[in-house]
């Protein structure tokens, strides 16, 4: 007999998955705005750029003190005026420029949504509205520097920037900047038409490297600021410029110390980083570059000051760049 076969369970039924659909692909992503923390106030204030700001009182003291007098109330309506023409040019400034910066500086406040155009451009107008009154309020012959200043800076900024006759419009408005506290405080503009031009000078000098500052890639423009920014030391500094600059009268040894003080920290401030540039064009180092030659103008300033013969002044303007140089490693100048 065959021995009985072992008794097996019921093999189980296995049952075979549906098959499931093919996910969708995720919709096309939105280009999320650029947030920085901060909030409104923060993109405001990399949009009227403040740091730089601290730059535009030493303008109308030093027009004062070329003039001889002591800053009074229509110089403070003067400084006033400058800092409302300085931030409209620098609203404006984005406004005019915000499609090339979504390409290039696509975190800039009015490319990345945080300021709305309209906005930037309703501050430029107001701004400018400002302080042509605050000029007329220190008399016609401010406004009638002002003025010319509105003008320079709003066509600047819509059609000569990106011209060869950018940089110049940009050196004639700093000129007249500090015209405008000479013409405020004693009613002419002429007694400042030298320290002016050595402004200007050094204005035109940033202006050309900041040119190339979101490319890089060029050493021509920072070595020739590098000249430039040599030969301004030695006009702070040198007995063949008296003449040039109209001093009208000796100094004594402290003020002279002082005015070649204020002239090394102009140098140190400025030649090392267009050095930098020069060896390494990298636009990081142009954008250095160019911070460090706005925030130099106020040793230019100070510096003027000091060989009009107004210390207080000049220490006063260079009390400012502390202030610049700290609150440039929070919002950027450029």
């Amino acid at each position: 007999m065959s021995a009985p076969r072992p008794a097996t369970a019921p093999l189980a039924r296995t049952r075979r998955p549906h098959p499931r659909p093919a996910p969708l692909p995720p919709p096309p992503s939105r280009p999320r705005p650029h947030t920085t923390p901060g909030g409104p106030a923060r993109a405001w204030a990399e949009l009227l750029r403040l740091p730089a700001l601290f730059t535009v009182p030493g303008d109308a003291l030093a027009g004062a003190a070329a003039a001889g007098v002591r800053p009074g109330p229509r110089t403070l309506l003067a400084v006033g005026s400058s800092l409302c023409l300085y931030e409209a040019g620098m609203a404006l400034n984005d406004w005019a420029d915000r499609g090339e910066d979504a390409v290039e500086r696509p975190h800039r406040p009015l490319p990345s949504g945080r300021v709305r155009p309209a906005a930037a451009l309703g501050a430029a107008c107001g701004l400018t509205g400002a302080g042509l009154v605050l000029a007329a309020g220190a008399g016609r012959p401010a406004l009638a520097v002002a003025a010319p200043l509105a003008v320079t800076v709003w066509a600047y900024d819509l059609g000569l920037k990106h011209t060869p006759a950018g940089p110049v419009a940009m050196a004639a408005a700093r000129g007249l900047d500090l015209l405008l506290g000479a013409a405020a405080t004693c009613g002419t503009p002429r007694p400042a038409l030298a320290p002016a031009t050595v402004l200007a000078a050094h204005t035109l000098t940033v202006t050309l490297v900041s040119r190339r500052e979101a490319q890089g890639g060029s050493s021509t423009a920072p070595l020739a600021a590098l000249a430039a920014a040599t030969a301004l030391t030695a006009a702070l500094t040198g007995r063949r410029t008296a003449t040039l600059l109209r001093r009208p009268r000796p100094t004594p040894a402290p003020a002279d110390a002082l005015r070649t003080a204020l002239a090394a920290s102009y140098a140190a401030t400025f030649t090392r980083p267009l050095a930098h540039a020069a060896l390494n064009p990298s636009p990081q180092l142009t954008q250095r570059a160019v911070g460090a030659g706005i925030r130099a103008t106020i040793a230019v300033q100070a510096a003027l000051a000091a060989r009009a013969g107004a210390p207080a002044t000049a220490l006063a303007t260079a009390a400012l760049a502390p202030l610049a140089a700290r609150l440039a490693r929070k919002v950027s100048t450029t």
